[in-house]
């Protein structure tokens, strides 16, 4: 896979959304309309003075991305309700049409006590063209169940060969290390209609950093016969403050969605020498747009900076 980077698209620091948000745009998820580009996000807001809520906006791009058209002008969902899934955020936020109905499928948060969170997958629904989304209840369509006991997060959903599929990732540990850090690889599910979910229990990418490495918000595309999966990796410690142990871009491949031949080296996609991207690269999102393809991420500090925009020149 052969990528050209086109740049920081997008700096939240300088956005209209700074005013009314502390900080970042994490997780660039886009839907591509007839004339323009939304592209999902979550930054954050203030909770107490230590703690945030991420708090999913989107801004809109005219198709060559140079000219941001408007921006979300409110919260375009609900915070999560006392002691629910997503009672203290949501991130990611990952939109998508299921059968000719606009879902989100969201990665909700909750502090805990022995360690500092866990999550599920949500659903919710717009009746707007995307500008707001409700959710179709209170509890998440995945969760922790026997033999994925936490951290049922950051959902991925696409229709290929007329099943729907979830790519996501699951906890598998929290070290035993003050405060735990956790360990979290991907797996997916599989569904008729979008909403009811049969869970695979199978890890589906193989480790290059050892069992502590881990693995995040995983993007499926199909090309030409072949199915390519993007994500995130890193180390399990000290990512936040060593930058060679945070996160960098990880690829496979594959023939069926359920055996997947990693090789970083060929999804082609590294850090830069300097700017935005020269520390960290995460969270990507790939995506077709007028028969060419393109993938956004986020650089350095998990999205501080805003994101960045790629695009596919070829593939061997």
């Amino acid at each position: 896979m052969k990528w050209k980077k086109l740049g920081h698209i997008f700096d939240f620091s300088t956005s209209q959304l700074r005013s009314s948000f502390v900080s970042h745009a994490q997780s660039p998820q886009a839907v591509v309309f007839e004339d323009f580009v939304r592209v999902y996000f979550t930054s954050r807001i203030k909770d107490t003075e230590k703690t945030f809520l991420s708090i999913p906006q989107f801004v809109d791009f005219s198709k060559d991305f140079k000219t941001i058209i408007q921006y979300s002008d409110n919260e375009i969902i609900s915070r999560g309700k006392l002691g629910c899934f997503d009672e203290h955020g949501i991130f990611p936020f990952s939109p998508c049409f299921v059968d000719g109905i606009f879902y989100a499928y969201t990665s909700g948060w909750c502090r805990r006590i022995s360690v500092d969170v866990d999550g599920g997958i949500g659903l919710a629904v717009s009746n707007d063209n995307g500008k707001s989304f409700a959710r179709l209840g209170d509890g998440p369509i995945l969760s922790a169940s026997l033999y994925e006991p936490f951290l049922v997060i950051d959902p991925f959903v696409r229709k290929f060969n007329n099943v729907y599929y979830m790519f996501y990732i699951r906890g598998v540990k929290w070290s035993d290390t003050s405060p735990p850090e956790r360990v979290y690889k991907i797996s997916y599910a599989t569904s008729r209609n979008g909403i009811d979910w049969q869970k695979t229990n199978t890890l589906i990418i193989q480790n290059t950093l050892g069992d502590d490495e881990c693995q995040a918000l995983p993007t499926v595309i199909e090309i030409n016969g072949v199915y390519h999966i993007y994500f995130c990796y890193r180390k399990m410690a000290d990512f936040r403050t060593e930058a060679d142990n945070g996160y960098r871009i990880g690829y496979a491949y594959s023939d069926d969605l359920k055996k997947w031949v990693r090789d970083d080296d060929l999804g082609g996609l590294t850090l830069s020498s300097s700017g935005f991207d020269s520390e960290m690269m995460c969270y990507p999102n790939i995506f077709k747009m007028d028969n060419q393809v393109y993938l956004l991420y986020n650089g350095n500090n998990f999205g501080k900076q805003g994101f960045g925009l790629a695009i596919l020149e070829d593939v061997k």
